[in-house]
Protein backbone atom coordinates (compact mmCIF):
# COMPACT_ATOMS: atom_id res chain seq x y z
CA UNK A 1 0.00 0.00 0.00
CA UNK A 2 1.21 3.67 -0.83
CA UNK A 3 1.82 5.64 2.36
CA UNK A 4 1.33 9.02 0.42
CA UNK A 5 -0.44 11.28 3.02
CA UNK A 6 -0.33 14.55 1.11
CA UNK A 7 -3.68 16.19 0.38
CA UNK A 8 -4.83 15.54 -2.91
CA UNK A 9 -6.80 18.49 -4.16
CA UNK A 10 -9.40 16.30 -5.74
CA UNK A 11 -10.59 15.21 -2.84
CA UNK A 12 -11.13 18.93 -1.21
CA UNK A 13 -12.73 19.69 -4.13
CA UNK A 14 -15.79 16.94 -4.47
CA UNK A 15 -15.83 17.39 -0.23
CA UNK A 16 -16.81 20.73 -0.95
CA UNK A 17 -18.94 19.95 -3.66
CA UNK A 18 -20.85 17.81 -1.79
CA UNK A 19 -21.26 19.78 1.49
CA UNK A 20 -22.54 22.31 -1.15
CA UNK A 21 -25.21 20.61 -2.39
CA UNK A 22 -26.48 18.41 0.29
CA UNK A 23 -27.86 21.64 1.16
CA UNK A 24 -29.70 21.71 -2.24
CA UNK A 25 -32.36 18.83 -0.62
CA UNK A 26 -32.34 20.05 3.23
CA UNK A 27 -33.47 23.55 1.99
CA UNK A 28 -36.67 22.19 1.16
CA UNK A 29 -37.15 20.98 4.50
CA UNK A 30 -36.20 24.77 5.88
CA UNK A 31 -38.20 26.20 3.17
CA UNK A 32 -41.30 24.18 4.36
CA UNK A 33 -40.78 24.00 8.06
CA UNK A 34 -39.58 20.27 7.99
CA UNK A 35 -42.56 19.02 6.19
CA UNK A 36 -40.78 16.05 4.38
CA UNK A 37 -43.89 15.57 1.88
CA UNK A 38 -42.03 18.26 -0.29
CA UNK A 39 -38.46 16.13 -0.54
CA UNK A 40 -40.76 13.42 -1.61
CA UNK A 41 -43.99 11.96 -4.01
CA UNK A 42 -46.09 9.95 -1.40
CA UNK A 43 -48.26 13.09 -1.25
CA UNK A 44 -48.70 13.38 -5.23
CA UNK A 45 -50.73 11.34 -6.68
CA UNK A 46 -50.80 12.91 -10.57
CA UNK A 47 -48.28 14.72 -12.30
CA UNK A 48 -47.11 18.12 -10.41
CA UNK A 49 -47.57 21.85 -11.19
CA UNK A 50 -44.78 23.66 -12.50
CA UNK A 51 -44.08 25.38 -9.26
CA UNK A 52 -43.69 21.88 -7.80
CA UNK A 53 -41.78 20.40 -10.75
CA UNK A 54 -38.74 22.51 -10.74
CA UNK A 55 -38.85 21.25 -6.74
CA UNK A 56 -38.08 18.11 -7.87
CA UNK A 57 -35.62 18.48 -11.05
CA UNK A 58 -33.48 19.91 -8.40
CA UNK A 59 -33.95 16.88 -6.29
CA UNK A 60 -33.40 14.29 -8.94
CA UNK A 61 -29.97 15.96 -9.14
CA UNK A 62 -29.18 16.38 -5.27
CA UNK A 63 -31.98 14.31 -3.08
CA UNK A 64 -29.06 11.45 -1.34
CA UNK A 65 -26.74 11.97 -4.25
CA UNK A 66 -24.07 14.50 -3.17
CA UNK A 67 -25.13 12.82 0.42
CA UNK A 68 -24.12 9.68 -0.68
CA UNK A 69 -21.16 11.35 -2.26
CA UNK A 70 -20.24 13.15 1.23
CA UNK A 71 -20.38 9.80 2.92
CA UNK A 72 -18.00 8.50 0.47
CA UNK A 73 -15.56 10.93 1.15
CA UNK A 74 -15.51 10.38 4.66
CA UNK A 75 -14.68 7.20 4.14
CA UNK A 76 -11.69 8.42 1.74
CA UNK A 77 -10.90 10.50 5.14
CA UNK A 78 -10.68 7.48 7.11
CA UNK A 79 -8.79 5.48 5.14
CA UNK A 80 -5.77 8.31 4.85
CA UNK A 81 -5.96 8.42 8.65
CA UNK A 82 -5.17 5.26 8.47
CA UNK A 83 -2.52 5.45 6.42
CA UNK A 84 -0.87 8.38 8.09
CA UNK A 85 -0.85 6.18 11.51
CA UNK A 86 0.67 3.54 9.91
CA UNK A 87 3.59 5.13 8.71
CA UNK A 88 4.03 7.02 12.03
CA UNK A 89 3.38 3.61 13.69
CA UNK A 90 0.85 4.61 15.57
CA UNK A 91 -1.54 2.02 17.18
CA UNK A 92 -4.85 2.03 14.68
CA UNK A 93 -7.93 2.79 15.76
CA UNK A 94 -6.24 4.20 18.73
CA UNK A 95 -7.01 8.09 18.92
CA UNK A 96 -9.45 7.69 15.74
CA UNK A 97 -12.04 6.42 18.41
CA UNK A 98 -11.57 9.58 20.55
CA UNK A 99 -11.93 11.78 16.97
CA UNK A 100 -14.98 9.61 16.09
CA UNK A 101 -16.76 10.43 20.15
CA UNK A 102 -15.88 14.14 19.42
CA UNK A 103 -17.66 14.39 15.95
CA UNK A 104 -20.46 12.47 17.66
CA UNK A 105 -20.54 14.92 20.35
CA UNK A 106 -20.46 17.84 17.47
CA UNK A 107 -23.48 16.11 15.67
CA UNK A 108 -25.86 15.91 19.40
CA UNK A 109 -24.77 19.87 19.67
CA UNK A 110 -25.67 20.33 16.18
CA UNK A 111 -28.94 18.04 16.17
CA UNK A 112 -30.08 19.79 19.34
CA UNK A 113 -29.74 23.66 18.66
CA UNK A 114 -29.55 23.46 14.92
CA UNK A 115 -31.59 20.52 12.64
CA UNK A 116 -32.82 17.29 13.55
CA UNK A 117 -31.48 15.42 10.77
CA UNK A 118 -27.61 16.26 11.52
CA UNK A 119 -25.71 13.40 9.60
CA UNK A 120 -22.72 13.87 12.09
CA UNK A 121 -23.73 11.39 14.53
CA UNK A 122 -24.30 8.51 12.34
CA UNK A 123 -20.73 9.35 10.82
CA UNK A 124 -19.08 9.42 14.03
CA UNK A 125 -20.61 5.86 14.82
CA UNK A 126 -20.50 4.59 11.26
CA UNK A 127 -16.72 5.64 11.44
CA UNK A 128 -16.00 3.26 14.61
CA UNK A 129 -17.40 0.34 13.89
CA UNK A 130 -15.23 0.71 9.77
CA UNK A 131 -12.04 1.63 11.76
CA UNK A 132 -12.30 -1.89 13.27
CA UNK A 133 -13.17 -3.60 10.13
CA UNK A 134 -10.38 -2.01 7.65
CA UNK A 135 -8.08 -3.72 10.13
CA UNK A 136 -8.69 -7.13 8.79
CA UNK A 137 -7.84 -6.20 5.43
CA UNK A 138 -8.80 -6.03 2.10
CA UNK A 139 -10.74 -9.60 2.48
CA UNK A 140 -12.35 -8.55 5.48
CA UNK A 141 -13.47 -5.45 3.48
CA UNK A 142 -14.89 -7.21 1.09
CA UNK A 143 -16.65 -9.66 2.83
CA UNK A 144 -18.49 -6.90 5.05
CA UNK A 145 -19.46 -4.92 1.74
CA UNK A 146 -21.38 -7.60 0.11
CA UNK A 147 -23.23 -8.54 3.22
CA UNK A 148 -23.81 -5.28 4.11
CA UNK A 149 -24.72 -4.39 0.45
CA UNK A 150 -26.93 -7.84 0.25
CA UNK A 151 -29.11 -7.10 4.09
CA UNK A 152 -29.55 -3.01 3.10
CA UNK A 153 -30.77 -3.62 -0.68
CA UNK A 154 -32.44 -6.41 0.09
CA UNK A 155 -33.94 -4.42 2.47
CA UNK A 156 -34.82 -1.73 0.58
CA UNK A 157 -36.38 -4.21 -2.16
CA UNK A 158 -38.36 -5.71 0.62
CA UNK A 159 -40.45 -2.14 0.88
CA UNK A 160 -40.27 -1.92 -3.05
CA UNK A 161 -42.41 -4.97 -2.94
CA UNK A 162 -44.53 -4.22 -0.19
CA UNK A 163 -45.61 -0.65 -2.06
CA UNK A 164 -46.31 -2.47 -5.23
CA UNK A 165 -48.27 -4.61 -3.48
CA UNK A 166 -50.98 -1.76 -2.10
CA UNK A 167 -49.13 -1.15 1.31
CA UNK A 168 -49.72 3.12 2.19
CA UNK A 169 -46.19 4.71 1.76
CA UNK A 170 -47.57 7.91 3.81
CA UNK A 171 -45.30 9.61 6.49
CA UNK A 172 -48.14 10.47 7.87
CA UNK A 173 -48.90 14.27 8.98
CA UNK A 174 -46.60 17.18 9.56
CA UNK A 175 -49.14 19.18 10.59
CA UNK A 176 -47.38 19.23 13.93
CA UNK A 177 -43.75 20.04 13.00
CA UNK A 178 -44.49 22.63 10.62
CA UNK A 179 -46.90 24.32 13.23
CA UNK A 180 -43.29 24.28 15.90
CA UNK A 181 -41.16 25.91 13.05
CA UNK A 182 -43.61 27.86 12.10
CA UNK A 183 -44.53 29.34 15.28
CA UNK A 184 -42.31 28.24 18.10
CA UNK A 185 -39.08 29.81 19.68
CA UNK A 186 -36.24 28.88 19.14
CA UNK A 187 -36.23 27.47 22.63
CA UNK A 188 -38.92 25.37 22.08
CA UNK A 189 -37.45 23.64 18.29
CA UNK A 190 -34.76 23.13 20.91
CA UNK A 191 -36.77 21.21 23.61
CA UNK A 192 -38.94 19.51 21.00
CA UNK A 193 -35.80 17.65 19.51
CA UNK A 194 -34.38 16.67 22.28
CA UNK A 195 -37.55 14.76 23.75
CA UNK A 196 -38.10 13.44 20.19
CA UNK A 197 -34.70 12.32 20.36
CA UNK A 198 -35.05 8.50 19.45
CA UNK A 199 -38.14 9.21 16.53
CA UNK A 200 -35.79 12.01 15.17
CA UNK A 201 -32.74 10.10 14.99
CA UNK A 202 -34.63 6.38 13.50
CA UNK A 203 -33.32 7.46 10.04
CA UNK A 204 -29.79 8.21 11.13
CA UNK A 205 -29.72 4.68 12.85
CA UNK A 206 -31.37 2.68 9.74
CA UNK A 207 -29.06 4.31 7.22
CA UNK A 208 -26.05 3.43 9.57
CA UNK A 209 -25.69 -0.21 6.99
CA UNK A 210 -25.83 1.88 4.15
CA UNK A 211 -23.33 4.16 5.64
CA UNK A 212 -20.84 1.72 6.62
CA UNK A 213 -20.92 -0.08 3.21
CA UNK A 214 -20.14 3.75 1.60
CA UNK A 215 -17.63 4.68 4.15
CA UNK A 216 -15.94 1.46 3.07
CA UNK A 217 -16.18 1.89 -0.97
CA UNK A 218 -14.16 5.20 -0.35
CA UNK A 219 -11.52 2.83 1.59
CA UNK A 220 -11.27 0.35 -1.40
CA UNK A 221 -11.47 2.96 -3.95
CA UNK A 222 -8.73 5.00 -2.38
CA UNK A 223 -6.92 1.83 -2.23
CA UNK A 224 -7.35 1.01 -5.84
CA UNK A 225 -6.48 4.54 -7.02
CA UNK A 226 -9.51 6.03 -8.41
CA UNK A 227 -8.08 9.65 -7.24
CA UNK A 228 -4.43 8.72 -8.71
CA UNK A 229 -4.08 11.48 -11.86
CA UNK A 230 -2.46 8.95 -13.80
CA UNK A 231 -3.76 7.04 -16.21
CA UNK A 232 -4.87 3.89 -14.36
CA UNK A 233 -6.82 5.91 -12.27
CA UNK A 234 -8.40 7.83 -15.05
CA UNK A 235 -9.64 4.69 -16.44
CA UNK A 236 -11.36 3.79 -13.33
CA UNK A 237 -13.06 7.28 -13.49
CA UNK A 238 -14.42 7.03 -16.73
CA UNK A 239 -16.14 3.41 -15.51
CA UNK A 240 -17.42 5.51 -12.71
CA UNK A 241 -18.98 7.87 -15.13
CA UNK A 242 -20.44 4.98 -17.10
CA UNK A 243 -22.00 3.60 -13.85
CA UNK A 244 -23.66 6.94 -13.35
CA UNK A 245 -24.64 7.67 -16.73
CA UNK A 246 -26.36 3.97 -17.35
CA UNK A 247 -27.13 3.50 -14.25
CA UNK A 248 -27.53 6.04 -11.70
CA UNK A 249 -29.29 8.53 -14.35
CA UNK A 250 -32.49 6.03 -15.26
CA UNK A 251 -33.18 4.67 -11.94
CA UNK A 252 -32.67 8.18 -10.12
CA UNK A 253 -35.41 9.23 -12.87
CA UNK A 254 -37.84 7.40 -10.28
CA UNK A 255 -38.03 10.06 -8.59
CA UNK A 256 -40.34 11.54 -10.78
CA UNK A 257 -43.15 8.89 -10.37
CA UNK A 258 -45.50 10.12 -7.94
CA UNK A 259 -47.14 8.14 -5.08
CA UNK A 260 -43.99 7.14 -2.83
CA UNK A 261 -43.05 3.79 -4.45
CA UNK A 262 -39.53 4.77 -5.52
CA UNK A 263 -39.20 7.42 -2.46
CA UNK A 264 -36.63 4.57 -0.46
CA UNK A 265 -34.83 3.40 -3.02
CA UNK A 266 -34.19 6.48 -5.18
CA UNK A 267 -32.83 7.91 -1.97
CA UNK A 268 -31.26 4.99 -0.17
CA UNK A 269 -29.96 2.86 -3.25
CA UNK A 270 -29.89 4.22 -6.29
CA UNK A 271 -28.27 7.70 -5.32
CA UNK A 272 -24.79 6.75 -5.04
CA UNK A 273 -24.82 5.20 -8.36
CA UNK A 274 -25.35 8.99 -9.65
CA UNK A 275 -22.76 9.96 -6.70
CA UNK A 276 -20.11 7.27 -8.47
CA UNK A 277 -20.62 9.47 -11.43
CA UNK A 278 -20.31 12.99 -9.53
CA UNK A 279 -16.51 11.67 -8.58
CA UNK A 280 -16.25 10.77 -12.15
CA UNK A 281 -17.66 14.24 -13.95
CA UNK A 282 -15.96 16.87 -11.62
CA UNK A 283 -12.91 14.93 -11.65
CA UNK A 284 -12.75 15.11 -15.60
CA UNK A 285 -14.12 18.18 -15.52
CA UNK A 286 -10.88 19.44 -13.10
CA UNK A 287 -8.23 17.69 -15.54
CA UNK A 288 -9.90 19.73 -18.32
CA UNK A 289 -9.46 22.96 -16.87
CA UNK A 290 -7.28 22.76 -13.68
CA UNK A 291 -7.05 26.75 -12.54
CA UNK A 292 -10.47 27.02 -13.08
CA UNK A 293 -11.80 29.94 -10.17
CA UNK A 294 -14.55 27.67 -9.15
CA UNK A 295 -12.39 24.31 -8.42
CA UNK A 296 -10.65 26.69 -5.07
CA UNK A 297 -13.73 28.05 -4.09
CA UNK A 298 -14.81 24.18 -3.79
CA UNK A 299 -11.58 23.00 -2.70
CA UNK A 300 -11.84 26.29 0.08
CA UNK A 301 -15.24 24.66 1.10
CA UNK A 302 -13.63 20.99 1.25
CA UNK A 303 -11.16 21.85 3.42
CA UNK A 304 -13.24 23.04 6.33
CA UNK A 305 -16.58 20.88 4.94
CA UNK A 306 -17.83 20.42 8.86
CA UNK A 307 -17.55 24.44 9.67
CA UNK A 308 -19.19 24.90 6.15
CA UNK A 309 -22.03 22.32 6.78
CA UNK A 310 -22.98 23.35 10.11
CA UNK A 311 -22.90 27.38 8.92
CA UNK A 312 -25.34 26.45 6.11
CA UNK A 313 -27.58 25.01 8.75
CA UNK A 314 -27.57 27.96 10.80
CA UNK A 315 -27.80 30.29 8.14
CA UNK A 316 -31.37 28.56 6.54
CA UNK A 317 -32.64 28.12 10.15
CA UNK A 318 -32.34 31.91 10.87
CA UNK A 319 -33.54 33.11 6.96
CA UNK A 320 -36.59 30.48 7.39
CA UNK A 321 -37.64 30.09 10.95
CA UNK A 322 -40.54 31.83 12.70
CA UNK A 323 -37.69 33.12 15.54
CA UNK A 324 -35.44 34.74 12.54
CA UNK A 325 -36.54 36.34 9.13
CA UNK A 326 -39.44 33.68 8.74
CA UNK A 327 -39.34 33.54 5.07
CA UNK A 328 -40.85 29.85 5.19
CA UNK A 329 -43.83 28.63 3.06
CA UNK A 330 -43.58 32.35 1.25
CA UNK A 331 -41.35 31.37 -1.65
CA UNK A 332 -41.78 30.29 -5.01
CA UNK A 333 -38.88 27.50 -6.00
CA UNK A 334 -36.91 29.39 -8.36
CA UNK A 335 -36.35 31.74 -4.70
CA UNK A 336 -35.71 28.95 -2.23
CA UNK A 337 -32.98 27.67 -5.13
CA UNK A 338 -31.36 30.92 -5.39
CA UNK A 339 -31.31 31.17 -1.44
CA UNK A 340 -29.97 27.92 -1.66
CA UNK A 341 -27.17 29.74 -4.33
CA UNK A 342 -27.06 32.60 -2.04
CA UNK A 343 -26.16 30.67 1.25
CA UNK A 344 -23.31 28.48 -0.39
CA UNK A 345 -21.63 31.79 -2.13
CA UNK A 346 -21.61 33.22 1.74
CA UNK A 347 -20.20 29.37 2.27
CA UNK A 348 -16.94 30.06 -0.45
CA UNK A 349 -16.82 33.74 0.93
CA UNK A 350 -16.45 32.37 4.34
CA UNK A 351 -14.25 29.37 3.44
CA UNK A 352 -12.06 32.02 1.00
CA UNK A 353 -11.17 34.64 3.89
CA UNK A 354 -10.81 32.09 6.76
CA UNK A 355 -8.20 29.80 4.90
CA UNK A 356 -6.13 33.38 4.43
CA UNK A 357 -5.16 33.54 8.08
CA UNK A 358 -5.98 29.95 9.48
CA UNK A 359 -5.13 26.58 8.13
CA UNK A 360 -8.58 24.55 9.31
CA UNK A 361 -11.99 25.76 9.27
CA UNK A 362 -12.75 27.06 13.01
CA UNK A 363 -14.54 23.58 13.88
CA UNK A 364 -11.73 22.04 12.20
CA UNK A 365 -9.30 23.50 14.92
CA UNK A 366 -11.70 23.25 18.06
CA UNK A 367 -11.55 19.41 17.21
CA UNK A 368 -7.96 19.01 17.04
CA UNK A 369 -7.80 20.97 19.96
CA UNK A 370 -9.78 18.36 21.54
CA UNK A 371 -8.21 15.45 20.07
CA UNK A 372 -4.61 17.01 21.34
CA UNK A 373 -5.71 17.17 25.03
CA UNK A 374 -6.66 13.43 24.63
CA UNK A 375 -3.50 12.70 23.28
CA UNK A 376 -0.96 14.87 26.07
CA UNK A 377 -3.18 13.30 28.66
Amino acid sequence: MQMRTQRIRLLDILRGFAVLGTLGTNIWIFAYFGDLSYITTYAYTSWWELDDLIRMIVLFLVNGKLLGLLTIMFGVGLELKYRQALKRGNAWPGIYIWTSCILMIEGLIHFTLVMEYDILMSYGVTAIIVSYIIKGGDKVISKVMKWIAGIHGGLILFILIVSFLGANMSLGSFDEVVLLYKEATWLEQVQYRLSNFLILRSEAILIIPMNIFLFLLGVRMMRTGVFSPDESGKQKRAKLLKIGLYFGVPLNMLIFVPGGMFDMPVRYLFAPLLSLGYIALIARLVEMKEQFWLWKRLEDVGKMSLSCYVLQNVLASILFYKWGFGLGETLHSIAVIFIWLLISAVQIFFAAVWLRKFPLGPMELARKQVASVRLIR
